[in-house]
C-alpha cells in the first residue's frame, strides 16, 4: 500500500510496526518479518537521517520510535493508521500480533 508512496517494501513494514507497536529494535523488526537486520538498519537510518524516527540506547539496543518533533507526525501517523485498516486480518495476525496476557510473575527478564 504505502510501498508506492515510499519506495520501499521495507519502510513500510517499519512504519506499520511502529504505528502497532510503538518502538521497537533492528532484530526485532528483522525476525518479525523474515527479513534482514542490515537491510532494517539501513531503512531506519533513512527514516532517522530524514527526522522522520529518532532512536536512542537502552543498555546495548538502540529502540527506534517515531520522533515527536517531526513537523508532519500527525499526518503521517494517520496516513498509516488509514493503510493498516486494509491490511488483511491474516498478515494483521502473523506480523501485528499483541501479546494477550502479562509476562508471568517472578519470570526473568
Amino acid at each position: 500500500m504505502l510501498e508506492g508512496l515510499f519506495g520501499n517494501i521495507t519502510i513500510e513494514k517499519i512504519l506499520f510496526f511502529l504505528y502497532v507497536y510503538g518502538e521497537g529494535y533492528p532484530l526485532g523488526m528483522a525476525r518479525t518479518f523474515g527479513v534482514s537486520v542490515n537491510g532494517i538498519q539501513q531503512q531506519l537510518k533513512r527514516l532517522e537521517n530524514s527526522g522522520v524516527v529518532a532512536s536512542r540506547l537502552v543498555g546495548k539496543v538502540r529502540l527506534y520510535t517515531f520522533n515527536p518533533e517531526y513537523p508532519f507526525l500527525k499526518k503521517l501517523k494517520e496516513l498509516v493508521a488509514q493503510a493498516y485498516e486494509f491490511v488483511p486480518e491474516k498478515e494483521k495476525d502473523k506480523y501485528f500480533r499483541m501479546r494477550k496476557r502479562p509476562r508471568r510473575a517472578g519470570k526473568p527478564l
